[in-house]
């Protein structure tokens, strides 16, 4: 799978590795990077040899600066702008990958970056990393799903100091807050980031992904709910391994 404008894709060994592949803009979230992530994502979704995801950002300045606003100042309305990106919705095919996902990020991490790392499983962090969340200074609020996927990560009253201040965090304090789940000398993410992969991709996949399914979807439940889920994935694993 090749010929993307703004992403690179590769695969070895049941690893995926997705590049945002836009340095000389920092890697900015833009129209056709969301084509080209959604393209990828689903080609992901559906293949049974990935077992593990790695998403990386091109360049050593930024794993991802945000939207691509020099689409946002050409367009009518920033809300048009908005309305474009909407027509795909990469952020709930993000969610719906039943493999793990790692985000490997470095330098800058803001606004649609920072929300495209919150969509994955596990964060591994440069020590140069930057998180912020922009986009009130702009005029406008996430709409990536930050509102939702971050206060969910490190709680309502630190996302709303992010957002409503443009608070940016180093590394070290992202760690403290729960954001990322560890860090990194820099240069080192991607390698550490394989680690993980390749240690995931050694186990059965349906159990992974299973257990992925039961912490994800059950967080939005009861806990009796999210018992019953745990018990039916359960049921359906010993179910497959009889046939």
């Amino acid at each position: 799978m090749d010929g993307f404008e703004t992403i690179l894709y590769e695969k070895k060994e049941h690893i995926a590795y997705v590049t945002l592949n836009r340095p000389h803009a920092l890697n900015a979230y833009s129209v056709q990077m969301r084509d080209d992530l959604y393209e990828v994502l689903r080609a992901i979704k559906d293949d049974d040899e990935v077992r593990a995801v790695i998403v990386k950002g091109a360049g050593d300045k930024a794993f991802c600066a945000g939207a691509d606003l020099t689409e946002f100042l050409t367009a009518p309305s920033a809300t048009e702008a908005r309305q474009i990106r909407f027509r795909r919705d990469i952020w709930k095919l993000f969610l719906s990958i039943p493999q793990p996902i790692i985000a490997a990020v470095h330098g800058y991490i803001l606004g649609s970056g920072m929300e495209i790392a919150a969509c994955c499983d596990i964060r591994i962090a440069s020590e140069d990393a930057v998180f912020g969340l922009p986009e009130a200074g702009l005029g406008i609020i996430p709409g990536a799903g930050g509102t939702q996927t971050i206060p969910r990560l490190i709680g309502v009253s630190r996302s709303l100091e992010m957002l409503l201040t443009n608070r940016w965090i180093p590394a070290d304090e992202a760690h403290r807050f729960g954001l990322v789940n560890r860090v990194v000398p820099k240069g080192e993410h991607v390698k550490i980031a394989e680690e993980f992969a390749f240690r995931i991709a050694s186990f059965y996949p349906e159990a992974v992904r299973r257990a992925k399914e039961a912490i994800t979807k059950g967080l939005d439940m009861s806990l009796q709910e999210g018992l019953e889920l745990e018990k039916r994935l359960v049921l359906k694993r010993e179910s497959s391994d009889v046939l």
